[in-house]
């Protein structure tokens, strides 16, 4: 997995590429929650390069939602269609704005 943040002028923009499973979801929270402790409440996580995604990715997703809350919040950003499948599956789509592309979801901010 490989992961890149980059800063837009409002949003924070976590670009993630590969897996995010049990040996990889830590790195993954560690990027989320830094982002949020250092006050960042408008994130992106552009995932449209995802293979998979685990519950321990989806647990740091909602934590992360539930830290960013009320005055911020995390969008994604093309999710992959086993992303979509997998919020899906969760019940957890409901949660999360998704956009087609990390243009559209930097811009609904």
């Amino acid at each position: 997995m490989d992961i890149k943040v980059t800063e837009h002028k409002r949003v924070m923009v976590v670009e993630v590429h590969g897996r995010i499973d049990s040996s990889t979801a830590a790195e993954f929270d560690q990027a989320v929650m830094d982002l949020i402790e250092q006050g960042k409440k408008n994130l992106v996580l552009d995932l449209s390069d995802v293979e998979f995604l685990s519950s321990a990715g989806l647990r740091t997703m909602v934590s992360g939602r539930k830290a960013v809350q009320p005055s911020g919040a995390i969008k994604l950003a093309g999710p992959s269609q086993r992303v979509k499948d997998t919020l899906e599956i969760a019940g957890l789509d409901v949660l999360f704005e998704s956009y087609a592309d990390r243009e559209s979801a930097v811009g609904s901010y």
